[in-house]
């Protein structure tokens, strides 16, 4: 095995012994560590930048400018105000017997993060598994290599100054070998955390021998109803797919009612300016035709190929249908229980579809874009969860610890 694992682990048996005064003292450190290093980060990504094309889609997740490098340390100072989730009494009662059982929060002890072109994320993650006291074991791509050692060479400096062990975070190298060897780290490396594409994710899943926690893989859907607002409509749907086409909250697909067939220029036209591209079926090509650029609109050719992307792009598919049942029907088919959306001012047709969307996060007159910790006020995230063992939906603090019992007993045995 290699050691780099063993000293992860030695690490993160130390943790227990560090106060949530130090851990905010030192995540407040990271912050303006990252804030003096700036330059040095940036130049560093710089390097990671030059070998990715600016078309890419994922150009925009690598980049990191001051602003973002700024948005970073304001987060991390965020999670440093964040009362500890450790300790917390999760259910207590007392037995006939006399015997005294309590439910607490503990860490899970090393958690392994495997994450693509987001730079981002290792602060995050550090952040996130320190203030919920554990170690972490990262795997990022080779698209964010060079960035990403700037970023843990960075925290392992504010780490040695606080006389911390600095294997509680370690950064493996960017191939295919470390990541099966952390998929594969029994023993070591308590679970595993997936964050990226459907590829990725779908790789972790079947390789895996440590636990996994599903995260990520995103195909979001709005619905605008019969009785959608074409305003509130225009609005959600422009922002839900161009905010940023990277991420996994983005739309890819819209549904409508066909009796609002007639608004849909209306409510596509703020995507023109994006230039986004429609993947449209014949009845929304036939109202789009004319009316949204031609470069731009494309009929469906496979349902399934066109309705099952993560477009992670300036792309997505449109679906007509007849009523509220077949959405809720295309979405069963075609959506990843991340995060979908109902467009509509007919309460029951909107609580009909808050009740039976399967998915982490359902919304109602609001963009999918807001499935992040930040904006749940969970203070950040370690990525969104889109299955339903352990968590769902964005995962933070509270979502990253794990729980024992503590029974307290004064002599009593069990009978034969």
């Amino acid at each position: 095995m290699n050691p780099t694992f063993q000293a992860v682990k030695n690490a993160s048996l130390t943790l227990t012994d560090i106060s949530n005064d130090e851990i905010n003292s030192i995540l407040n450190d990271v912050a303006d560590a990252a804030i003096a290093s700036k330059q040095h980060i940036i130049s560093e990504n710089a390097k990671d930048l030059k070998r990715m094309d600016p078309a890419n889609p994922m150009y925009d997740r690598l980049k990191l400018t001051d602003a973002r490098i700024e948005g970073i340390a304001a987060d991390t100072r965020n999670v440093s105000k964040l009362p500890s989730p450790l300790g917390r009494v999760l259910k207590h009662h007392i037995l006939p017997n006399g015997l005294e059982l309590t439910r607490i929060s503990v860490p899970f002890g090393v958690i392994g993060i495997v994450y693509e072109a987001r730079p981002n994320v290792t602060f995050d993650v550090f952040a996130l598994c320190l203030k919920a006291g554990s170690a972490c074991v990262l795997k990022g791509g080779k698209d964010a290599d060079d960035s990403n050692r700037a970023i843990v060479g960075l925290i392992k400096d504010v780490l040695r100054k606080h006389n911390v062990d600095e294997h509680i975070i370690e950064l493996l190298p960017p191939t295919h070998e470390a990541t099966g060897e952390m998929l594969h780290a029994n023993g070591f490396v308590d679970i595993v955390i997936p964050r990226g594409s459907k590829r990725l994710i779908d790789f972790v899943r079947k390789e895996a021998s440590v636990p996994v926690i599903e995260t990520g893989a995103g195909v979001c859907h709005a619905y605008f109803d019969k009785a959608g607002d074409l305003e509130k409509g225009t609005r959600i749907v422009n922002n839900a797919k161009t905010r940023r086409v990277s991420v996994c909250n983005a739309l890819d697909c819209l549904i409508i009612h066909e009796d609002r067939l007639n608004d849909l220029p209306e409510l596509c036209n703020p995507l023109a300016e994006s230039k986004v591209k429609i993947y449209a079926d014949q009845p929304a090509l036939l109202a789009l035709k004319g009316k949204y650029p031609d470069s731009l609109l494309h009929p469906i050719d496979n349902d399934d190929e066109a309705y099952d992307t993560e477009y992670q792009d300036y792309a997505m598919g449109i679906k007509t249908v007849t009523d509220l049942g077949q959405a809720l029907k295309h979405i069963r088919m075609h959506g990843s229980g991340h995060s979908e959306c109902i467009i509509s001012e007919d309460d029951e047709a909107t609580a009909t579809f808050l009740r039976q969307v399967d998915a982490a996060c359902v919304y109602s007159n609001a963009p999918t874009s807001f499935t992040d910790g930040a904006q749940f006020g969970l203070g950040a995230e370690i990525g969104i969860s889109t299955q339903k063992l352990h968590a769902r939906g964005p995962m933070a603090l509270e979502e990253i610890t794990t729980y024992k019992w503590i029974i307290k007993g004064n002599g009593q045995v069990r009978p034969k």
